[in-house]
């Protein structure tokens, strides 16, 4: 209804009664007239006002329900950012390799990069078209990021290995929880050298672990349960990481002075000072396994209870420094509990006089735009290790080469080499030995991208070559080399998938 046609009933009943003046009243009514349509005009106007007033309510209360409806929309937005980021929520991540590795009489062979007589000691040998088994690792993880700006993040760790081809493994399984762990970071409270650190306690792998891939081997592997701090900025271009990891020694064939204690378990502490300053890195170890020096091995010395080992490494931005690509370089060394200079802790049968040796060194690099290489060297000298007077010196050189012929395939190959002078002294019933082992393989594989050696999944035909020295036979009667038909220079076939991501 528009202001022309409304009438309050105030304004109808005082025109009704002005209809009835007359005579010498008309110029009176006149001004009556006049007056009440001004005040008619009045009241239309603060009608008008008054939904003026009311609409105008209306739509703050509508742009304020939008105001914080948007506000909601960013705030989801801006989860599923995080979400999206990995800063917040679940994420699944995932190692696995499966394959089939056949011999020349069409059944099952050994293998494995850690299948010579060295592999005992850590000395690893070409893995490509050398693995039996199937392996598979879990990890699932999640993020939270709370409004102080704090974050965590809960990791657990499941992993199994068996090298039956069967579909059913519960017999032979080895699934075990290897990480179960808790991460904090950006935490506000934090500050000066600790502002930028990251505390952490559980079961876990040391975030800074690297290795050798072609290898299977780590170049340095700490883990245990225990708890650290990553990250302190104790100087410009310095950082530093402390932790303390317990391990347990357990399952090893000991005698012990104590009668009647037989438990084979003890506790080896294990505290950690890693050091960042630029692109190298300085690893300082203290290991004490208390009353571990009470136990007599086999060889009747004595177990030793303490330990040190140190690491120098460089984590090089190019090819050594001759192209574009990437290197790394390790010299390890360890004496008494620490002369296990690869995973730290893990050997308590090591004696007190115990020492090793170790070099490690990898690269990657594109030889040409379709073809890429990654030589590796791993090599190590330890005596007193088990036995007073045991020497074992075993030295690898490894060539991983790709050539990528489509978007889809490429042809890899791999020749690896090892050579070995072993004298156990008698160790675990084992005899002196010095010679090579030689392996080289073809493998088509198919990948949905190619590029790079870190790009999978990957799915590899292969044939593998391998021959060894026939003294190597004689190393262990536990082993399989020098067996009926494995006795060197033969072939091995089979297929093989890796994933990771």
């Amino acid at each position: 209804m528009n202001a022309v046609t409304r009438k309050t009933p105030l304004a109808i009943a005082i025109a009704a009664a002005g209809l009835t003046l007359v005579g010498p009243a008309s110029a009176q009514s006149s001004d009556l007239e006049q007056r009440l349509a001004e005040l008619e005009a009045r009241i239309v106007a603060a009608e008008q006002r008054a939904e003026a007033a009311e609409e105008r309510a209306e739509l703050a209360e509508q742009r304020a329900e939008a105001g914080i409806l948007q506000e909601e929309v960013e705030e989801r937005l801006a989860k599923v950012e995080l979400q999206a980021s990995g800063e917040e929520g679940f994420s699944f991540n995932a190692y696995a390799r499966s394959g089939l590795l056949i011999g020349e009489d069409g059944k099952s062979a050994e293998g494995g990069p850690y299948f010579t007589p060295a592999g005992s000691l850590g000395g690893a040998v070409g893995r490509l078209g050398n693995e039996p088994d199937t392996y598979a690792e879990a990890i699932f993880n999640y993020r939270m990021r709370f409004d102080n700006g704090a974050k965590a993040r809960y990791t657990t760790m499941f992993a199994d290995g068996v090298t039956t081809s069967n579909d059913w493994t519960a017999d032979e399984s080895n699934l075990n929880v290897r990480q179960v762990y808790a991460e904090f970071s950006d935490l506000p409270s934090f500050t000066g050298a600790f502002e930028n650190a990251s505390i952490w306690a559980g079961k876990r792998f040391d975030r800074d672990n690297f290795d050798i891939h072609w290898l299977d081997s780590d170049v340095v592997f700490l883990s245990g349960t225990g708890a650290g701090i990553y990250d302190m900025q104790l100087a410009d271009g310095w950082t530093s990481n402390l932790s303390l990891y317990g391990r347990s020694f357990s399952d090893f064939p000991v005698t012990r002075e104590s009668p009647g204690d037989d438990s084979g378990s003890t506790d080896n502490l294990i505290l950690t000072s890693n050091n960042y300053l630029g692109n190298w890195q300085w690893m300082l170890n203290g290991m004490s396994a208390a009353d571990n020096d009470e136990r007599l091995l086999e060889s009747g010395d004595h177990a030793a209870e303490n330990g040190f080992h140190t690491m120098v490494a460089y984590h090089g931005d190019s090819f050594f420094g001759l192209g574009e690509g990437s290197y790394k370089a390790a010299v390890l060394h360890g004496q008494g509990l620490g002369a296990e200079v690869k995973g730290l802790g893990s050997d308590g049968n090591l004696t007190e006089d115990a020492a090793s040796t170790r070099l490690a060194l990898y690269g990657t690099t594109y030889l040409a735009p379709k073809w890429r290489v990654a030589p590796a060297i791993l090599a190590e000298t330890s005596e007193d290790r088990y036995v007073d007077g045991d020497q074992y010196d075993w030295a690898t050189l490894n060539v991983r080469l790709a050539n990528e012929l489509t978007q889809n395939f490429e042809m890899q190959y791999e020749a690896s080499y090892q050579w070995m002078d072993l004298d156990p002294q008698g160790f675990g019933a084992r005899n002196a030995v010095e010679g090579d082992y030689t392996k080289v393989t073809f493998a088509p594989t198919f990948k949905p991208q190619v590029g790079g050696f870190w790009q999978r999944p990957e799915i590899r035909a292969f044939a593998s070559w391998s021959d060894w020295d026939e003294e190597l036979n004689a190393y262990s009667g536990d082993d399989s080399l020098g067996s009926e038909d494995f006795t060197g220079s033969q072939w091995t076939f089979g297929v093989q998938t890796e994933v990771w991501f």
